[in-house]
Parts: structure tokens; C-alpha cells; sequence
């Protein structure tokens, strides 16, 4: 081999350590990410969770409290409602005439 062959085998082999070093880190930060990645999902999965959660407790609140406190209102819409239906009735019967 000549000189010139073999200056550029060896910056040859230095460049292989170097990208061969390189490829490693690259992996060890691949890994890293992928932990970090697999503990924001589960942190997200987690968060979609209690907010499934509170929903659901929220809609159970918002029901209780439609059931507790309407009753007043209820008793107050049938009688309007029985004034309107009695309305109609007298409006019809006098169409009928």
C-alpha cells in the first residue's frame, strides 16, 4: 500500500468510530425519548380519565340537582300548561260554533 492509501484507510477507520459513536448516542437519546414518550401518554391517559370522571360527576350533579329544586317548577309549568291546554280547548270549541 502507499502512503497515500493508507493516511486515507486511517481517516477512513477514524470517520467509521466517529459515525459508529454517533449511532450510539442516537440510541441512547432514541431510548430516552421513547420513556419520556411512553410516560406522557400515560400521563395523558390518566388526565382523559379523571376528566371522563368528572363529567360523569358533574352530569350526576347537574341531574340531582334538576330533581331536587324543580319540583316547585314543575308543579308551576303543569298548572300554566293545563291553563294553556284549557285555552285551546275554549278556542276550538268556539271555532266549532
Amino acid at each position: 500500500m502507499t502512503e497515500d492509501q493508507e493516511r486515507l484507510l486511517a481517516v477512513f477507520e477514524v470517520r467509521v468510530r466517529d459515525l459508529i459513536a454517533f449511532c450510539d448516542k442516537q440510541k441512547l437519546k432514541i431510548d430516552e425519548l421513547s420513556d419520556i414518550l411512553k410516560k406522557k401518554e400515560n400521563e395523558l391517559q390518566q388526565a382523559q380519565q379523571l376528566i371522563e370522571e368528572l363529567h360523569a360527576k358533574c352530569d350526576n350533579m347537574l341531574t340531582a340537582r334538576v330533581f331536587s329544586t324543580d319540583e316547585k317548577a314543575i308543579k308551576k309549568a303543569r298548572t300554566q300548561l293545563s291553563k294553556l291546554v284549557r285555552e285551546v280547548d275554549k278556542c276550538i270549541a268556539l271555532l266549532n260554533e
